[in-house]
């Protein structure tokens, strides 16, 4: 679901009509919540990608490692799980 997008962040929710705005409700509605602002850039995460980062070094800021390589699997569902962005 990470890979293709289909996921309940508010991007693909939107577009489903699941969602009033596509936009991520920790920026105050400035940017669009993709899987690559949810794992890569949103300041509200930043304790819990600090601990994907110590985990993975300088690989845990590709998107394309943490979607592709089986190295990653592990410490990225401990992030997701660390967030509680899908309960």
């Amino acid at each position: 679901q990470l890979r293709t997008g289909h996921i309940g962040l508010n991007h693909h929710l939107f577009r489903i009509h699941k969602s009033e705005s596509p936009s991520c409700p920790h920026c105050h509605g400035i940017t669009v919540e993709t899987v690559k602002h949810f794992l890569l850039d949103c300041p509200h995460y930043r304790k819990e990608r600090h601990l994907l980062q110590r985990k993975l070094c300088r690989n845990a800021g590709s998107l394309s490692f943490l979607l592709n390589n089986p190295a990653a699997v592990i410490p990225l569902l401990k992030f997701v799980h660390s967030t509680g962005r899908f309960k």
